[in-house]
């Protein structure tokens, strides 16, 4: 009886057409890596040393044992131990808040194309900005940074919910309370010094880059271009199947390009999904529940998350966030901006109508490890959840459950072996003693 409605949903698909499928990826559309500047950035990524309390590192909450994110909804940086959905807040050192935001994967970073990072793009290439990119800095942007992924990655350092630590806790975190970040002593100083104090992080910095010939030579945009330069390398994701289906050397399952000709035709996913990395790396009103402090400034009492119109002002993005990638989708969950979905097939699901996915929400699906907050604020209360709602404008669509096991099937083709494995790995130990994240 499966293999019947599957043909049938075959060839329905099939009848109906895909609309054009994107170019396969090439070497060309990435940035070239130095290996010896990837290996110093793999070495700085799972370094705890860039956190003010010297415990969290980039690796905590984006770590390949979860797919490059950390399998919670909301992460537990500071003040948190453990790694993954087995992470507890230390209540010796008890977190703030969560982070406020679904740590995102960092598949195809590298990707030439990639100019917008953040959930809510508040970084983004700008060759009218200070250094070539627009930060929340603004004037304040150091030039030195290699791309908008290297900016990106280093602005975690700055949060103390997620690695500088809260107030006097340490030197970094009292700069980020005194406001003093990227200017001359402040906290991307501190933490440049910190890392050329490493005699075998001083030698690497030499080797790697021709400018700098002391210690005192490293500054923390040397820093963030290596950790970039490691990502790049990585996490790079261009042998899937579908990559296989895209380069003509191998077909899909049938229930899979199934999937791929709804997914490209009449689901409508591509609308959105689109291009190699299957995204527009545009921003849209999808409805997703808000869980968690919200994302507002620290003298701001709300919890809501406004997303992208945090960034433009303008109302039209109330709500709206950037279109996520897919690739390895399959392995980066919980899903949505603030991770409110731990079932992929629920968050497909819920895309299919937003509203009244929405207006059902089963609270159950999130992974948040106990911490004494109140996660659902905006949630239970019904003008800020009407408000999320009728930020959407997307039309239902209806598909039937053997079409959504379709895209299912078609979603697992983007999984990714040698990006999923990486390519370096997770080093035995790293420069500064301390210790490496691990399962």
């Amino acid at each position: 009886m499966r293999f019947l409605i599957l043909a049938s949903i075959v060839a329905a698909a099939s009848a109906a057409g895909a609309g054009e499928l994107p170019p396969p990826l090439t070497d060309a559309d990435f940035a070239a890596v130095r290996p010896e500047e990837a290996a110093l950035g793999q070495l700085l990524f799972y370094d705890p040393i860039l956190s003010g309390n010297r415990e969290v590192a980039c690796a905590t909450c984006h770590h390949p044992a979860f797919g490059t994110s950390d399998g919670l909804s909301l992460s537990l940086g500071d003040g948190g131990t453990g790694l993954g959905p087995r992470r507890i807040a230390d209540q010796a050192n008890l977190p703030e808040q969560r982070v406020p935001r679904n740590a995102q994967s960092l598949f195809n970073l590298g990707l030439i194309d990639y100019t917008v990072l953040f959930h809510d793009g508040r970084i983004e290439a700008d060759p009218s900005r200070p250094g070539g990119l627009r930060t929340p800095l603004d004037a304040d942007m150091r030039d030195g940074f290699a791309s908008p992924l290297s900016a990106q990655s280093m602005f975690p350092v700055l949060s103390p919910d997620e690695m500088a630590g809260h107030y006097s806790e340490n030197e970094i975190a009292q700069a980020v309370r005194l406001g003093r970040l990227s200017s001359p002593g402040g906290a991307w100083d501190l933490i440049a010094a910190r890392v050329a104090s490493i005699p075998e992080y001083a030698t690497a910095f030499e080797v790697v880059y021709d400018h700098i010939h002391a210690p005192s030579d490293i500054g923390f945009t040397d820093i963030s271009n290596a950790v970039a330069a490691f990502m790049e390398a990585e996490w790079r994701s261009d042998t899937s199947p579908f990559d296989a289906r895209l380069r003509g050397e191998a077909a899909l399952s049938p229930e899979a390009e199934a999937g791929l000709q709804l997914f490209y035709g009449d689901a409508g996913c591509a609308d959105c999904h689109s291009g190699p990395l299957l995204t527009d790396f545009g921003f849209h009103a999808m409805g997703q529940p808000q869980i968690g402090p919200g994302k507002g400034a620290r003298f701001e009492t709300h919890a809501r998350d406004e997303g992208r119109f945090r960034v433009t002002g303008h109302p039209e993005d109330y709500y709206a966030f950037r279109t996520p990638s897919l690739r390895n989708v399959m392995q980066t969950g919980p899903w949505g901006h603030s991770g409110a979905y731990a079932d992929l097939r629920a968050f497909v699901t819920a895309h299919l109508d937003p509203k009244a996915a929405l207006s059902s929400y089963d609270r159950e699906q999130v992974v948040l490890p106990e911490l004494p907050v109140n996660d659902w604020r905006i949630m239970d209360d019904a003008v800020e959840a009407q408000a999320i709602s009728d930020a959407v404008t997307f039309k239902p669509v209806s598909l039937t459950d053997g079409e959504i096991d379709a895209i299912m099937a078609f979603l697992e083709s983007l999984s990714d072996p040698v990006a999923l494995e990486g390519r370096l790995g997770v080093p035995e130990v790293v420069p500064s003693g301390l210790r490496v994240p691990r399962p």
